[in-house]
């Protein structure tokens, strides 16, 4: 076999493969045997009908078989014996192929980029030196109070904080919002609609200007809408609203004791409580690990720069591209909105994907270097954590996951947990005071 190889760019390379053809016949013999052994012709017992008439009936076939596997093997041993790194799979052009001749292709690949490990041991990170206290655990405690509040009518005026129960109807430049906004119907007129007082949940404002007022009061509350407003045609404009306050809500809590800490699975209340201080400090030390190998890899993203695969990127960026586009949706913006942002998201997200992609050979390269492996036990706890955290039985998710070919990404995600986790214990990480570590540029993820 002969292999020659032409740089076409600085991750993409040429094999030219030429397979003699005393191989190829030798091929195409075997292959016949084997059609000829399986072949049911008419007036022959299975594996007895003469190689003329298998090689009539099957003869497109066999040189399908025979080219498939003669391709297939000359391309990994050429790959092999020339030791290049493969990224993706190889776009192959037959050139010349048929019994009585060599077989001669060439394969378009890309390949892995060339380029010298940074120093990435004792890489800088900053850690901001916070605690858990009592005032954290307090206001944890009331959020959980917060879950299981009350609204309870009270005969007194409209505080901040009160909740109020309001019908209005909302004009702009003196006609009704229904006319000028159709399509927001819920914005132009409501009955028994609860806001917040205080709060700018729902316009900006609104709530604000209902304060002091009590039930039967009617007031006009005036707003400005900005000008990037979902509803298009009120964007910039002025608005009106004819407000009537039907009831005032209060808010009552129920009281942090020890039949509140019942609810939440605790004994006591001073056991809700250090549970409540854990889950804080587990929070907290999650935090400060993210920070901490965000700008790891920062550090080490910025150390080494170097080509790479234009496919890989391309990948990368249409996932990047589709994960922007739909926590984009899911925020409620519309269509045309993406549309015209387009160009904008497509060049954050290739900036992104570039990233993605480098951080996956600097993380791969450590790995091999420092000999870190990722064991079959490593990946199944991995697939029962996150079926423990879908909520779907760890057996239907490993079948799942083998469906789609996912195992790999499992294998992918672990040696990067496993990477990240030695270089935060060879970095070097200083304590600084809160607010001091800054802020650093956003990493891949």
């Amino acid at each position: 076999m002969n292999v020659t190889v032409e740089n076409l760019a600085p991750c993409k390379k040429l094999l030219r493969v030429e397979v003699d053809a005393k191989t190829v016949d030798g091929a195409f013999d075997a292959t016949t045997k084997e059609f000829q052994k399986q072949a049911a012709l008419p007036g022959f017992r299975p594996g007895k009908a003469p190689r003329a008439m298998v090689l009539k009936k099957y003869e497109a076939d066999i040189k399908s078989e025979v080219k498939r596997k003669l391709i297939g093997d000359a391309y990994r041993q050429a790959v092999d014996e020339k030791k290049i790194s493969v990224v993706g799979y190889p776009d192959i052009e037959e050139i010349q192929f048929g019994p009585g001749q060599a077989l001669q292709f060439a394969a378009t690949i890309e390949t892995a980029p060339d380029f010298q490990l940074p120093d990435y041991k004792g890489l800088p990170a900053k850690r901001e030196a916070k605690s858990v206290t009592d005032a954290d655990v307090e206001r944890a405690l009331n959020l959980l109070a917060q879950q299981h509040v009350k609204f309870e009518t009270v005969a007194r005026e409209l505080r901040l904080g009160d909740v109020a129960v309001v019908n209005y109807t909302g004009t702009c430049d003196g006609k009704p919002m229904a006319e000028i906004a159709p399509t927001a119907k819920g914005l132009a007129e409501q009955k028994n609609f609860w806001v917040e007082a205080g709060v700018e949940t729902f316009l900006p404002g609104f709530a604000g200007q209902l304060i002091g007022a009590r039930a039967g009061e009617r007031r006009a509350v005036n707003t400005d809408f900005p000008a990037d407003f979902a509803t298009k045609e009120l964007a910039g404009r002025k608005g009106v609203f004819d407000v009537e306050l039907v009831e005032v809500k209060e808010k009552a809590l129920p009281p942090v004791d020890d039949a509140f800490a019942k609810k939440y699975g605790a004994e006591t209340l001073e056991k809700l409580r250090a549970g409540v201080r854990l889950d804080l400090e587990n929070e907290l030390k999650y935090s400060q690990t993210r920070a901490i190998r965000g700008q790891i890899v920062r550090g080490l993203l910025d150390r080494v720069n170097f080509d790479l695969p234009e496919t890989a990127v391309a990948h990368e960026t249409r996932t990047v591209v589709y994960d922007i586009v739909r926590e984009n949706s899911q925020r409620g913006v519309g269509r045309d909105v993406i549309e015209k942002q387009k160009d904008e998201i497509y060049s954050a997200a290739t900036r992104s994907a570039k990233e993605r992609v480098k951080l996956s050979f600097l993380i791969q390269r450590i790995a091999e270097q420092e000999n870190i492996k990722v064991s079959q036990e490593d990946v199944l706890r991995r697939a029962q954590a996150l079926a423990a955290m879908y909520q779907i039985p760890p057996e239907k998710f490993l079948k799942d996951l083998q469906k789609r070919n996912g195992v790999m990404e499992l294998y992918d995600q672990v040696a990067h947990e496993k990477v990240l986790a030695f270089l935060e214990q060879n970095a070097r990480i200083e304590d600084v005071s809160p607010g001091e570590a800054g802020a650093t540029r956003a990493t891949p993820n």
